[in-house]
């Protein structure tokens, strides 16, 4: 699984953006995924995940009620949809892929995206 994330850029804060996590290959529908981000000068942290049937999402609690993960099966894709964005949400925002039940956990990951910068102004 290859897993292509353009869509990052410069917002206000306040305001929303919509990521997108596109994968190639006819599997996608059998993996779990998840978003990670990563502030400068700080560790990769998990973000939100979901589901290979998009039933259940799971979210970090400083994105819970502003950010949501959803996915397209048939688009073989992806989404963060980010509200309320804070200038804290500033980072390179990662997708990745994973064959077991979604998790938190960045080593349990099997395919990751390469990385698109958000950028929150205040």
């Amino acid at each position: 699984v290859q897993l292509q994330a353009p869509g990052g850029g410069l917002v206000q804060a306040g305001g929303s953006l919509r990521l997108s996590c596109a994968a190639s290959g006819r599997t996608f529908s059998r993996y779990d995924m998840g978003w990670f981000r990563q502030a400068p000068g700080k560790e990769r942290e998990f973000v939100a995940a979901i589901r290979w049937s998009g039933g259940r999402t799971y979210y970090a609690d400083s994105v819970k009620g502003r950010f949501t993960v959803s996915r397209d099966n048939a688009k073989n894709t992806v989404y963060l949809q980010m509200d309320s964005l804070k200038p804290e949400d500033t980072a390179v925002y990662y997708c990745a892929a994973t064959r077991r039940v979604v998790t938190d956990t960045q080593a349990l990951y099997d395919y990751w995206g390469q990385g698109t910068l958000v950028t929150v102004s205040s």
